[in-house]
């Protein structure tokens, strides 16, 4: 890969994370450097896509389908409401290029699946899920235990949210956590954008941490979050022996 060094008008950009002690230029670098695949780019994704974008990576794979809808504008910070019935991947596509342009871009007008999802994940360092669908998670886990890229997990419900970061051979993966989609869910759910929005912002910390190397990532443990009561806890999260896709 050739390496591509920052610009004036980057150090200029980033120059207050540049300051962080143990990222300085040398970590920016290593932002620019990498790539990062974003499924879905609803509440959670989108703002994970957005300050992604923001702090530099180089390059970001984002794969939305559908259309811009009414109920989207409460929390997908990418969507807008002069894009309502066009499609998303084109709102976040244009909402990102104005943000930061020397972000490269890769839009991808579908969703994750068993189809696609070992050439998207092929394309990248880092996965982050913000799929609400299972199908869609379990077919992300399975191409990054096959691929060894880690994937970020960050899920949200109401005033609660999840996340940890599944890094395989060392890690449980989904399915140790999940080995079957939960019988009950479903694929609308209520939701504030200021939630999603902040187990996004923290997903993204950890993808800065896996590529700077800063701090110590969420790997092996679970961080639950109940905004009704600001309640923060982290449970240790084990692989699960016999795991039909890691084990």
């Amino acid at each position: 890969m050739t390496e591509r060094r920052l610009s004036d008008a980057e150090r200029a950009r980033y120059e207050w994370q540049i300051w962080t002690p143990d990222v300085g230029e040398q970590g920016q670098q290593k932002l620019k450097q990498a790539s990062v695949l974003v499924s879905r780019l609803g509440g959670v994704g989108g703002t994970v896509a957005y300050y992604l974008a923001a702090a530099g990576i180089g390059r970001l794979v984002l794969a939305h389908a559908g259309n811009v809808k009414p109920s989207d504008l409460n929390r997908q910070l990418l969507m807008t409401t002069d894009w309502l019935g066009k499609p998303r991947i084109e709102s976040a596509e244009r909402r990102l290029r104005e943000l930061n342009p020397h972000v490269e871009l890769v839009p991808v007008g579908e969703n994750l699946s068993p189809d696609n999802a070992a050439e998207l994940v092929g394309q990248v360092d880092i996965v982050v899920d913000a799929a609400p669908l299972y199908e869609e998670r379990f077919a992300m886990n399975a191409a990054c235990v096959q691929q060894q890229k880690p994937l970020v997990e960050c899920a949200m419900y109401d005033l609660d949210a999840q996340l940890t970061t599944l890094i395989p051979g060392q890690t449980p993966c989904l399915a140790c956590l999940y080995p079957q989609s939960p019988p009950n869910w479903k694929r609308e759910f209520p939701v504030f954008g200021a939630v999603s929005g902040m187990i996004a912002s923290m997903a993204v910390v950890e993808v800065i941490k896996l590529l700077t190397g800063i701090g110590e990532p969420l790997a092996g443990r679970m961080q639950w979050i109940n905004l009704r009561t600001m309640a923060f806890r982290q449970l240790p999260i084990a692989r699960r022996e016999g795991c039909r896709v890691c084990g």
